[in-house]
Order: C-alpha cells, then structure tokens, then sequence
C-alpha cells in the first residue's frame, strides 16, 4: 500500500484513515503567520457517506485504501437484498438497501453498474451517470400545458423526475442519475 504524506494530499485523492476509506473532497493549503503550514482538508466516508473535517500536519502519514471496482449486473430485489451478478466470473452477492444507497431508484433487472469494494467487501453501488428508462406513469397533457412547464414521471425503476409536459406515458427517457432530473426524450 502507498502511504500520501501531507504534500501528497489533494482534492480526488482516497486515502485510509484507521480503516476506513475516504475520499478527499475539499483542500485547502495552510500557511499561518507564525508556525509550520498545514492542510485542512473534508473527507467523505464511503462506508456511510458523512463528510468530516480533518487537518493534517507535516509529518503525518495516511495509507491508500484497498478500493476496487467492478462492474457487476444488477438481477433482482428480493425485498430485503438486492442480488447483483459478476459479468466475468458469474459469481453472485447480495447487498442491503443501506449498502446500495441512491443507486437503488434508477436500477432496473439487467443494469450493469459499478460496485465498490474495500478489502474484499462490497462498499457501494453507483449507478451509470445517464440511464435510459421507460415512463409508467404521468399526467395526461390538457390544452395550454406547453408553456415549459414540467410534471411529475414515475419510472419503471420506481424513481419520480419532472418531465416536460409532451412526454407521455410509454416514452423512452434519459435520466441525469447524479441530479435525477429529466435530459431528453429517446428517439
């Protein structure tokens, strides 16, 4: 494992802290008037996703985390797990809805995502930026409704985004998954 000292540090960066993985998500540099300089920096737990503030000096040392991402097929929920497949070696793992997180609404039976781990243990799901799913159900349009208003869509994955009003039910759309709002219709 590699070991980042204070100069090493910036924002991107994972880095080990008793255990747990973290990833850095602001820096600032330090340079008091009196005194040596040091890093202040907010990191974000992939364990439980809670940012905290940590200020390293010169001299001190974190090691680089055992992460590894594979991509994994999503196959089905079973009401308290949700079973995931290895597109290389077929292997199987199921993780809780607490593990999967925000990723959970835009999976749908045979979605390839990514999978997170740490020391051999599944951390995290993330979905693919953009997914492309099917509208199931949304208000029908009534005259006037075109001027760039929006209205609520339910997906078939279960997720609700705000569409424009000539999207119709059965419409093919692209979904940002990182802000959950609607791109654009699918030819």
């Amino acid at each position: 494992m590699a070991t980042y000292s204070m100069g090493d540090l910036k924002k991107g960066l994972k880095i080990e802290l008793n255990g747990i993985p973290y990833k850095i998500v602001e820096y600032q540099h330090v340079k008091p008037g009196k005194g040596a300089a040091f890093v202040r920096v907010k990191i974000k737990s992939y364990l439980n996703g809670k940012v905290i503030d940590k200020t390293f000096h010169a001299g001190d040392k974190c090691e680089s985390p055992d992460l590894e991402d594979k991509v994994m097929q999503y196959l089905y929920n079973d009401g308290e797990m949700l079973h995931f497949m290895d597109t290389v070696s077929y292997e199987q793992i199921a993780l809780s809805e607490e593990q999967v997180g925000d990723a959970k609404q835009w999976l749908i039976d045979g979605m390839n995502v990514d999978i997170l781990f740490h020391n051999g243990e599944a951390i995290g799901v993330e979905a693919p930026n953009t997914v492309e799913l099917k509208i199931v159900d949304t208000p029908p349009n009534f005259k006037g409704d075109s001027q760039g208003g929006k209205k609520p869509a339910t997906l078939e994955s279960g997720a609700v985004v705000q569409v424009p009003f000539h999207v119709l039910e059965g419409d093919v759309i692209k979904v940002d998954t990182t802000k959950g709002e609607y791109l654009e219709k699918v030819k």
